[in-house]
């Protein structure tokens, strides 16, 4: 789970997985990462057993938020409505995050101007030459 809301840490705070429910028993920053004891998993073995199950929790309401799940699959245009392609995923990257499109153009996401997850479209104002090959 990436997020950057750490009160989906807080304890009694349910995140979803593949194999059902965890609920959070106790949190703490450590480095760039959080150590998490989730209730019913006691000892290292069946902590082990959950190593690389994704994390989920309900999604949230933040004005001017963009969110990778509604971003993934969106139409891009650029300012004056040419469309750029379908976002196939959103990279992480240390100076801006990145749209990655189904032709592989990476936009990076401090382009984007607007963003409509029900029409399913984001418009982004880009440097000329970006997506050049």
């Amino acid at each position: 789970m990436w997020t950057d809301l750490t009160e989906r840490l807080h304890p009694g705070s349910v995140l979803t997985t593949p194999r059902g429910t965890l609920t959070v028993e106790s949190a703490k920053p450590f480095g760039d990462r959080w150590i998490v004891q989730f209730e019913g998993i006691v000892d290292r073995s069946q902590a082990e057993r959950m190593r690389g199950i994704e994390l989920e929790a309900e999604a949230v309401e933040i004005p001017g938020k963009l969110w990778v799940h509604e971003l993934v699959g969106a139409t891009v245009r650029d300012v004056e409505g040419t469309e750029l392609g379908t976002v196939r995923a959103v990279e992480a990257n240390p100076a801006s995050d990145l749209l990655v499109l189904q032709t592989g153009g990476l936009i990076p996401l401090c382009f984007v101007t607007e963003s409509d997850p029900t029409a399913g479209t984001i418009v982004v104002d880009i440097p000329d030459g970006l997506l050049d090959p």
